[in-house]
């Protein structure tokens, strides 16, 4: 069960109107390696995880789902303002049609989300696959912070982009609790 506390994680501004960046950062709203494919793995995952670890999958998929809170936003406030002909000429014509300024859970390209939850049910393949998707939101992020000139936007990207990190240590110091623990004999 979760509390929903109506704030973000960390606070979203935006100096100004750009839809290029929206489209960008779309990615991380609905991309194979996005926000929502982030916490669903995450969520999965955990029915077949030790029970030392269920708690921090727990977390870091509710964190992810935070984080998918505030890049709708980012969006939202980049493109709240922006006219049809400057939404087609981000790239973001095709989109408008389909759903206005509303947001739907697709990639920078354009494709909708479609993403085979990555889990094999073992334990140490999961952790390496969530350190992997955790790096690949980091670079991504990185990236989208090196095409946006808006210092109050890459505050924010820069956030997520530190959360990443986070999130990646977090996965390895489980992946060596659960190694530790195989190699235990279990007395009953």
């Amino acid at each position: 069960m979760w509390y929903y506390e109506k704030k973000l994680q960390y606070p979203v501004r935006v100096s100004t109107c750009n839809p290029k960046v929206a489209k960008y950062l779309i990615e991380q709203y609905g991309g194979a390696d996005g926000e929502l494919a982030a916490a669903l793995r995450y969520l999965n995952q955990r029915y077949t995880i030790p029970d030392r670890v269920i708690g921090l999958l727990n977390d870091i998929g509710t964190e992810e789902f935070a984080h998918l809170e505030m890049i709708a936003t980012m969006v939202y406030k980049l493109t709240k303002d922006a006219t049809p002909d400057q939404l087609k000429e981000a790239g973001l014509g095709a989109h408008y049609v389909n759903h206005g300024k509303s947001l739907y859970y697709e990639n920078a390209s354009g494709q909708a989300f479609n993403m085979g939850i990555q889990s094999k049910g073992d334990p140490i393949a999961d952790l390496y696959e969530d350190i992997a998707a955790e790096e690949k939101a980091r670079s991504t992020y990185q990236w989208i912070i090196n095409l946006s000139d808006d210092p109050d936007l890459n505050d924010s990207l820069d956030f997520l982009r530190e959360r990443e990190i986070i999130h990646s240590q977090r996965f390895r110091e489980a992946v060596t609790l659960i190694q530790e623990e195989q190699g235990k004999k279990k007395v009953y």
